[in-house]
């Protein structure tokens, strides 16, 4: 196994999931971080999601990227350094080094530390390149260690899957004006967003037939009762998703069917007919909201691949 060119721990805070169920529970919106959706069977329970077929970002994007692989990897031109935000699945970032024109470096930014160090690792031993890893998370501000690795081109910021639409606009700018000050003037960044559409499509997506989301949805319940001794009857529960049309975004929710509570350390958290604990949004765009969204950052906009349907976005920027 190859040794990373560094390895940068910035010890992000991964929240204390008992002290925020406590909080969200409290709320007069019940709410909680999507971030606690991604235990071991929810991490199994998205990939599965991935691979409904009404669940179309994930095979549309692949599509856009693999359609346009020579046109993207072209556009920084040669000697760039990569570094990709939420380190992901090989395949992502794999195409885009072998397409690019002698990469300089790569440097995988990911909050899970163990997950991190194996997802860099395997990209070190597959390239012949400097290979990094920093261990952060999009709230924090990132400085590239200076005089490790080979001085690029340019820097080429990648952030794929559309997680962006999981922030809030104002959060997704302060996001990018980070990204920005990382990866310094003349860098580009090709991000994955998805697009606004017909909402039976959206409703679709959130609420597969075989009932994998909802299931995804409802085994947050399940990690409160393992991993906290919640008391809760998961038959009084029920996963909602639905596009909400003035806020551009869907929402995922877990609904009580009829009047319940949570007990947690001696706490009591009732929840009416309807009420809901608010788990998840997922932002969709049009293209004249992300140029909007742009100008709120140093970035702005200059190539957009999109596929036939206009349902997924594959967006090149640049910090000029």
């Amino acid at each position: 196994m190859r040794p990373l060119a560094f390895f940068l721990d910035l010890h992000p805070t991964l929240g204390d999931f008992h002290d925020d169920i406590i909080e969200g529970l409290a709320k007069e919106q019940k709410s909680i971080s999507p971030k606690y959706f991604y235990d071991e069977r929810g991490s199994e329970l998205f990939k599965e999601i991935t691979e409904q077929p009404e669940y179309y970002p994930t095979r549309t994007e692949r599509n856009i990227l693999l359609a346009n692989a020579p046109e993207i990897a072209a556009a920084p031109g040669p000697n760039t350094a990569v570094f990709e935000y939420g380190s992901g699945a090989s395949e992502k970032i794999e195409w885009l080094l072998n397409g690019l024109d002698r990469p300089a470096a790569y440097v995988a930014m990911d909050i899970s530390r163990d997950f991190l160090i194996d997802a860099a690792s395997a990209i070190a031993d597959k390239f012949d390149l400097p290979v990094a890893a920093v261990c952060a998370d999009f709230h924090g501000h990132v400085r590239i260690p200076p005089d490790i690795l080979p001085e690029p081109s340019r820097w080429l910021g990648y952030f794929p899957g559309s997680t962006i639409g999981n922030m809030t606009p104002p959060f997704a700018a302060r996001f990018l004006q980070r990204a920005a000050e990382t990866l310094g003037p003349g860098a580009q960044f090709l991000l994955g967003v998805d697009l606004e559409k017909d909402t039976s499509v959206l409703n679709a997506a959130y609420n597969d037939a075989a009932g994998v989301t909802a299931a995804f949805n409802l085994n947050l319940l399940t990690r409160m009762q393992r991993e906290l001794g919640a008391q809760l009857g998961m038959e009084d529960f029920e996963h909602r998703a639905f596009y909400n049309e003035e806020a551009c975004r869907i929402e995922m929710h877990l609904r009580a069917k009829e009047r319940t509570t949570i007990s947690l350390d001696g706490r009591e958290f009732s929840f009416d007919p309807g009420e809901t604990l608010h788990t998840e949004n997922s932002y969709k765009y049009s293209i004249n909201r992300l140029k909007a969204l742009f100008e709120e950052t140093p970035w702005r906009l200059e190539t957009v691949w999109t596929d036939e349907n206009q349902w997924f976005a594959a967006c090149l920027l640049s910090n000029n």
